[in-house]
């Protein structure tokens, strides 16, 4: 199965059956292939919770899914659509996606004639916010590979070194991914490029998410723990350092998965390049100080306790630290715009700044 071509989804209306919603549980990859039903509005909701998606615009994506879910399950399927909003802004507190989502699918129904067929309604947007968030991931793309082909340029075609982060993905958007599509845009005017993927525990999505996508689509690229970064900075072996983002400020300030500041302050030590890809929808109008106003999620224990794999081609959890041990589990940090050398959107590249997003963003500047 490739994983990122023309008629990839990461989430889909299952094809007969209006009434279920399909996803890849991506808690299995890259051992298991699996494609999980979600038949209301609460599988969505653990889908989010639990990590079957994961990556801020799948997220979003998700929730408008499960709203539409949510619009069929009852006679009054407003008060239905309405009590899943609020269950599902709970789910995960930092991507900002999944407010919006959620915040313009309510918009819809508040707009919504009386008598109007709720269900159809949201079904439309869900699919329009999929379609439009894979036109997004392009345009970043297509902005995002000039900084590819700068460097390639620049050495003569040599590898362009690339370090990511987490998994920014197709996997984490509905299609190319926000970091990985100037990678593949790259690949496909033939610019050599090799990434080294970070493995990102605790959840490992470099090592079981990012690596399997990147050899799904024969892209070059060498695992490496997630301490290696700043060794491979202080020797050359990075070009520049592109990560998605969850949560944006609109003074550029970027939350993203737990060690992305680590790899920022290498980055800046070594003069390497620090870009983050990001779409629109994870911009974070409301807040300026990311270090203050962005809520950081703590989740589980178990999952730096335990970890999984296969073993004799049967998946197993395993316990790494001893019981009792206490754990702390911060899924995220905020890097400082200062550390951010641009941010690639689908309307260009900008300074991490205020007046770099409001450049590319005019009409939000009365937000």
């Amino acid at each position: 199965m490739a994983s990122r071509g023309e008629d990839f989804r990461t989430i889909w209306l299952k094809p007969d059956d209006p009434t279920t919603v399909q996803i890849i549980d991506q808690r299995l990859l890259p051992h298991e292939y699996h494609v999980h039903d979600l038949r209301s509005w609460q599988d969505g909701l653990v889908a989010i919770r639990d990590m079957y998606v994961r990556g801020a615009p799948l997220i979003g994506a998700t929730a408008a899914w499960s709203l539409y879910l949510a619009a069929l399950s009852g006679a009054n399927s407003e008060v239905a659509v309405r009590e899943a909003a609020e269950a599902l802004l709970k789910s995960r507190p930092t991507a900002v996606n999944l407010r919006w989502a959620v915040d313009r699918i309510l918009a819809l129904v508040d707009r919504a004639a009386p008598g109007t067929a709720l269900a159809e309604l949201i079904l439309a947007d869900a699919q329009a916010i999929c379609d439009e968030d894979i036109e997004i991931s392009r345009s970043i793309g297509t902005h995002g590979v000039a900084l590819l082909e700068a460097i390639s340029r620049k050495k003569s075609g040599a590898t362009v070194n690339i370090l990511t982060h987490c998994n920014a993905g197709s996997l984490a958007t509905i299609n190319w991914g926000t970091a990985t599509a100037p990678i593949y845009f790259a690949q496909q005017r033939g610019i050599d490029v090799h990434v080294w993927v970070d493995e990102t525990r605790p959840r490992n999505q470099g090592s079981q998410l990012t690596a399997w996508e990147l050899a799904a689509n024969d892209v070059p690229h060498t695992l490496i723990v997630d301490n290696a970064g700043g060794h491979l900075m202080q020797h050359g072996q990075v070009d520049i350092v592109i990560t998605g983002t969850d949560r944006t400020t609109r003074c550029g300030d970027v939350a993203n998965k737990i060690g992305t500041y680590l790899k920022a302050l290498a980055a800046h030590d070594n003069d390497v390049p620090f870009y983050v890809a990001l779409p629109s929808t994870t911009i974070d109008w409301n807040s300026r100080d990311g270090l203050t106003e962005i809520p950081i999620e703590q989740r589980d224990a178990a999952e730096v306790s335990v970890a999984y794999g296969v073993i004799d081609g049967k998946p197993v959890h395993v316990r790494t630290t001893a019981a009792g041990t206490p754990i702390s589990n911060f899924a995220f940090d905020v890097t400082p715009a200062r550390l951010v050398t641009g941010l690639i959107t689908e309307r260009g590249i900008c300074e991490a700044s205020e007046v770099g997003l409001l450049g590319l963003f005019p009409e939000m500047a009365a937000s």
